[in-house]
């Protein structure tokens, strides 16, 4: 029988070899073909008498599987929700017995009565460990190339193929509840401390390594299936759970604030399994499951986390029929903080890169900030010491505009004055190919107005960075009014390139995300002035889901920086444009406390010397009068961010800075941490429904101000019952087509 994801060869010893290798997929993921055919496999190497083992590996380079399919996932959610119009019922039912496939075929593997071994050469991610979980041997390959998780949680889910039952049994508690509920990768070192693998091998040797396992007489039980079989952590009901459980509660309640239902499920799952029979626990858990998928978060999570964000990294907003770009040279101008990190992010994606700044003294500083990133990447095991020469050697720094000469592209991260960022890009433009895409990294100055600069203002286009480079994933691609879709293939090409999520955004002042955030930090800055203690503001945030408090938020990127914007808006907007109150808290702070933020140790936290922390400056109470904390509604505060930021991104959406909803869910999540239980700042909406959130804008409104004003769209959809996916449906065109 011949197969499309795999191949099945077995050898003179009885050991079949099952590679699986989909055909035109860069990574093997889970289909509902894939797994029609591996149960397939599991019954006819189980009925030839001549098979007395498997082996399962991957035919990709340095990849096993990413684990399952977006499409399926969006199949089955939208095969549901339409289902559930007609049989909410019977919607549940098919969702239970979807939910429940592979945890079964994966319990069939393992009661199959032979041997098999998985033989991880790559990333393992989700499904596929579970799968390998599920194997009576694990082998990895000894290469950085192996990572393996069950990373689940951080798209709203959990692991549901068995994971929450197998990890358990195979390590302590503790251990598998920690790496079940952040989705840590593991390495092979630290999988096999865990005991969830048990060999480590060269990965020229890794499938001849599986195959010896089953020579050597590997088990086909599993040690839950074996009769005295103790738990690895012990019982739930012994000294060692009664310490466990209650901390381990109150730890997830800590570090989540409840708003994730998926990690909670996680908890119970483990909790009630290993009280159970095996069999029954993969009951509990395909029951938990079936609950969390029907979840909001879940269901939002999933979209923007998974589906949206992977198909915003595979181009889905790069322009068709425009040949893909490949880089050759491209010119870095400016060796500052930005510059030297945009340098180092270019070269790791093994592209020369030209480290221009105003003399060789200042570009070389630049060159060294690559230097210290990737020595800390081989301190923490995460680069090798070759790959540090072969990364430093791409990078020239200069101080000769003549070394930009045939560069395919040019990005310019000088310092953001209009005059300076002028002079560049005429010198620039005088050396560079015709054909060359010259992109700005401003961060507030419009683009089409550093265009008038260019001679080719259809090349001219935005390429916004946030800081700090290397760990920033999100990169907001500004068009002006004359770029045209060539630039734009280009700088999405190059976006791509450096592994970064690219977002489209339509020129306007502060692009989408610097609004937002504005909006954030704004809202904190009237809570202080309105007299809620700061501690109380930072910590209402966070539970609110953002992962930084907006006063440390502002810290980081200076206060006076703030003050800045503050002055620069109120020149070219008018006084209103700025409330009042705001500018002199931050003129206070700046003139009168010199306190300007992290950068010079005092902001509106103190930060003393390592190895004490950072802590809320105390003077900060005393610039207003206080509240009593016992009399303010927290709830109200973590809606007052979450609304402000939602209604800022409602307005871009109406103003046509951003089209497409993918692009705002997952740039707020990218950018600045948007509460990712929400699936983004327009899904929140989405989430509750446009009506609901129109009446609580209303309610803060009649409150706190006209801020809170919701916009006519807003206002639109709730009269019509309309969503932004359905409103701005990102697929349209495709189902036009279809």
């Amino acid at each position: 029988m011949t197969h499309t994801h795999f191949t099945l060869e077995t050898d003179a010893d009885g050991i079949a070899l099952v590679t699986w290798d989909s055909p035109g997929k860069s990574m093997n993921v889970y289909t509902a073909e894939v797994m029609d055919e591996l149960d397939a496999i599991i019954d006819a190497t189980t009925a030839d008498a001549a098979v007395k083992g498997v082996v399962i590996t991957s035919g990709k380079e340095g990849s096993f599987s990413g684990g399952a399919d977006l499409n399926m996932l969006k199949s089955m959610f939208q095969m549901v929700q339409e289902e559930k119009a007609k049989d909410p019922q019977k919607a549940v039912e098919m969702l239970f017995a979807g939910a429940g496939r592979m945890s079964w075929l994966y319990r069939k593997l393992e009661t199959c009565g032979k041997p098999w071994v998985a033989a991880i050469n790559g990333t393992c991610m989700g499904g596929a460990f579970e799968m390998a979980l599920a194997c009576h041997g694990r082998v990895a390959a000894d290469s950085r190339a192996v990572k393996m998780a069950l990373p689940e949680v951080k798209v709203g889910i959990f692991p549901g193929a068995g994971g929450t039952q197998r990890v358990p049994r195979l390590t302590d508690t503790q251990s598998a509840l920690q790496m079940m509920t952040t989705g840590q990768n593991l390495t092979p070192q630290k999988a096999k401390a865990m005991n969830l693998i048990h060999v480590i091998a060269k990965p020229e040797e890794l499938v001849e390594t599986a195959k010896t396992m089953i020579r050597d007489g590997l088990k086909p039980v599993q040690p839950w299936d074996e009769k005295g079989f103790k738990l690895p952590g012990g019982p739930v009901y012994s000294a060692a759970g009664a310490q466990l459980w209650p901390a381990a509660t109150a730890i997830l309640r800590r570090e989540t604030s409840a708003n994730y239902p998926a990690a909670a499920a996680i908890l119970k799952c483990v909790y009630e399994g290993l009280l159970l029979p095996f069999d029954t626990a993969l009951k509990v858990e395909q029951r938990w499951f079936t609950h969390i998928l029907q979840t909001t978060e879940a269901g939002m999570m999933i979209r923007s986390l998974f589906v949206s964000l992977q198909e915003l990294n595979k181009g889905a907003r790069r322009p068709a029929g425009i040949a893909p770009t490949k880089f050759t040279k491209i010119g870095v101008l400016g060796a500052g903080f930005m510059g030297a990190g945009i340098a180092y992010v270019t070269a790791k994606a093994g592209i020369p890169v030209v480290l221009l700044d105003r003399d060789m003294e200042a570009a070389e500083k630049g060159k060294a900030h690559s230097d210290k990133l990737v020595s800390d990447s081989i301190s923490k095991g995460r680069a090798a010491k070759e790959e540090k020469e072969q990364l430093l050697s791409l990078i020239t720094p200069t101080a000769d505009y003549a070394d930009l000469a045939g560069c395919d592209l040019i990005v310019e991260a000088v310092f953001e004055d209009s005059q300076v960022k002028k002079d560049v890009t005429e010198k620039t433009e005088a050396v560079i190919p015709a054909g060359s895409t010259f992109a700005s990294n401003t961060s507030t100055i419009p683009i089409s107005s550093l265009a008038l600069n260019s001679k080719r203002p259809a090349q001219f286009i935005g390429i916004h960075f946030f800081s700090p480079v290397d760990k920033m994933m999100l990169v907001e691609i500004i068009l002006g009014e004359k770029t045209e879709a060539k630039a734009l293939a280009v700088a999405m090409d190059y976006v791509r390139a450096i592994k970064k999520t690219p977002i489209v955004v339509n020129d306007t002042r502060g692009f989408y995300v610097n609004r937002c955030v504005l909006r954030y930090m704004n809202e904190a800055y009237s809570m202080l002035i309105e007299g809620v203690p700061p501690a109380m503001i930072e910590n209402a945030a966070k539970m609110a889901g953002m992962p930084v408090g907006p006063l440390a938020l502002t810290d980081e990127t200076a206060i006076d920086l703030a003050q800045k914007i503050m002055k620069q808006t109120i020149r070219d907007l008018g006084a209103d444009a700025v409330d009042p109150r705001h500018i002199e808290l931050i003129n206070t702070m700046v003139d009168k406390h010199d306190r300007k933020g992290r950068k010079n140790g005092k902001g509106f936290y103190d930060y003393p010397a390592k190895p004490a922390k950072k802590h809320l400056w105390p003077g900060l109470k005393e610039l207003y009068p206080q509240q009593d904390a016992d009399e303010i509604d927290v709830d109200e505060l973590k809606r007052r961010f979450l609304t402000t930021i939602a209604l800022e991104a409602a307005r871009v959406m109406e103003e046509g800075i951003v089209t497409d909803p993918r692009e705002a869910d997952v740039g707020s999540i990218l950018a600045f941490g948007f509460a990712p239980y929400t699936g983004g700042a327009l899904s929140y909406i989405d989430g509750m429904g446009a009506k609901a959130f129109v009446s609580q804008a209303k309610k803060l409104r009649e409150k706190y101000g006209d801020h809170y004003k919701a916009p006519k769209l807003l206002k639109e959809m709730a009269g019509n019952g309309e969503t932004f996916y359905s409103r701005f449906d990102p697929y349209a065109e495709e189902k036009q087509a279809a």
